[in-house]
């Protein structure tokens, strides 16, 4: 595969924002990446020896995902056709796919499609791909900053290979924004701008891995810049009022609700308020994390301490009430006593098992001597007849009682943990259920 000129021997157009601008001329400029472009991995493997292929992106933002695609298809010396799936529809496809056509009975070229934000695509629209992928007209780059197993239909992911991309840490932000300012063609280093060590420092972590909005923010900070100097006032200045990558509703939403879930259940206060506060951070709702702080209550904690429940529901009330951002201090309240409250399923588990049995037996009729019996024909009918009154046994509790289906097996759904209030619910029956002695 050959490549073309770089992007280099083009006059840069320095209205372009400093993000495009700087993108990536070649593989060894992608920096972040070098589980999949590092001599000997796998895409680098792919693209030096082996055919073009249709391939899915999947990342964060500003992870390389668009620049990665161009890369792709000018190593291949191929025709670059780029799609929003915002804004494309079938009409688009169609008209990519006739220029793929041309573009191969003019000189045998091929050509790559890029699909950005591919989820945003129905299935029905990413079905229109399929024949023109299996005829070869097309190779397919989809990117995507959600989940392929859950966004791109099975025939187009059995017919592409995914790479995930992993979110930039602060050192390869830092050596962009470094690469940016001694650029003098593309980037700022005809302005001869010095970035003091603690605003860079501060600009890539407040980039949260995003390349691109690490870029913006040095642009903006450069444009607030005295003396020919980046402050780490000025950074901050910029810098000010960013959220972490939170996608209301994505797999990222998912991912830190059930960190959090898990750090609560695993008695972890510490995490558990961490998470709450990137979910916070984020922009999540909190009355979302108050409905899921009652769950933990009932699936986690249960009857070992009872009070969790309350305490869960009160923290959504108090929210309700307060607002921010007292309420949220509510809401971290019962977060932390959740997560050092001792913990129980046993609740969860037993209606789980509950729930199998009413599945598998069907519907069993109600003994007669459980029934009630509030008519003389069902008293005929020896409604109720033979039922023991608890309250009236010793101990207010009918030994030898059986409250089940005749046509269920004996069952013990219910088996209290040797933690917290069900350590004496264990033990209270236990001795209700003991065989009389003698």
């Amino acid at each position: 595969m050959t490549a073309p000129p770089a992007d280099r021997a083009l006059p840069i157009d320095r209205a372009r924002p400093l993000a495009d601008r700087m993108r990536p001329r070649s593989l060894d400029e992608v920096v972040g990446q070098a589980h999949l472009l590092a001599p000997g991995k796998p895409l680098r493997r792919s693209l030096e020896g082996g055919p073009l292929h249709s391939l899915i992106l999947w990342g964060p933002p500003g992870t390389g995902k668009t620049t990665l695609a161009r890369l792709i298809a000018r190593r291949a010396d191929a025709e670059f056709i780029a799609l929003s799936a915002v804004l494309a529809g079938v009409k688009d496809v169609r008209a990519a796919v006739e220029q793929a056509k041309a573009a191969r009975a003019l000189g045998g070229r091929a050509t790559v499609l890029f699909l950005d934000e591919v989820h945003r695509f129905s299935k029905s629209q990413q079905d229109t791909f399929l024949p023109f992928l299996e005829d070869g007209t097309l190779t397919f780059i989809g990117a995507t900053t959600e989940n392929p197993s859950f966004e791109v239909v099975s025939a187009l992911l059995s017919r592409a290979r995914v790479y995930v991309l992993k979110s930039l840490q602060p050192d390869a932000i830092a050596q962009l924004l470094r690469a940016a300012l001694a650029d003098a063609e593309r980037g700022l280093g005809d302005e001869g701008l010095a970035l003091d060590d603690d605003a860079l420092a501060l600009l890539s972590q407040a980039a949260d891995g995003d390349a691109r909005r690490g870029l913006n923010m040095l642009e903006i900070a450069a444009s607030l810049a005295q003396d020919g100097r980046i402050t780490l006032a000025a950074a901050r200045d910029v810098a000010s009022g960013g959220r972490r990558r939170f996608d209301k509703g994505g797999e990222q939403f998912y991912d830190q609700i059930s960190a959090l879930h898990k750090a609560v259940r695993g008695t972890d206060p510490d995490a558990a308020l961490y998470w709450l506060c990137r979910m916070l951070d984020g922009g999540c709702d909190p009355l979302y994390i108050a409905r899921r702080a009652l769950r933990m209550a009932v699936e986690d904690v249960g009857l070992a301490d009872p009070r969790a429940f309350a305490i869960a529901r009160d923290a959504w009330d108090g929210y309700e009430r307060l607002g921010n951002p007292e309420g949220e201090l509510a809401i971290a309240t019962a977060i932390v006593y959740l997560a050092c409250a001792p913990k129980s399923n046993a609740v969860y588990v037993a209606m789980g098992e509950a729930r199998a049995d009413v599945g598998q037996f069907g519907t069993l009729d109600v003994p007669l001597r459980l029934r009630n019996a509030p008519t003389r024909l069902m008293k005929e009918l020896d409604y109720g007849k033979g039922y023991r009154y608890a309250h009236d046994e010793p101990g207010a509790f009918a030994a030898g009682e059986r409250y089940l289906p005749d046509g269920l097996p004996d069952r013990r759904y219910y088996r209290p943990v040797p933690r917290g209030l069900e350590i004496k619910i264990g033990e209270a029956l236990a001795r209700l259920r003991k065989p009389p002695t003698g």
